[in-house]
């Protein structure tokens, strides 16, 4: 069976921890900033795992090999 090939795309965004689960971070940090709260930038900061269960089966499917 030959190699699959990873989804450069998917890699640069997603990371995958110990346990299997898909981690980001979100977007919309960069500009626009006076129009948001300061709770919401804050919160942008952090890393945020997906929760979607549909969407972590087809991620995972665009990384084979993380």
């Amino acid at each position: 069976m030959p190699k699959l090939k990873t989804k450069k795309g998917v890699a640069k965004r997603f990371k995958l921890t110990k346990k299997k689960k898909i981690v980001f971070h979100p977007g919309g940090k960069s500009h626009l900033g006076t129009a948001k709260e300061s709770e919401r930038i804050r919160k942008m900061r952090k890393a945020a795992t997906l929760k979607n269960k549909k969407a972590v089966k087809y991620l995972k499917r665009l990384l084979p090999y993380a």
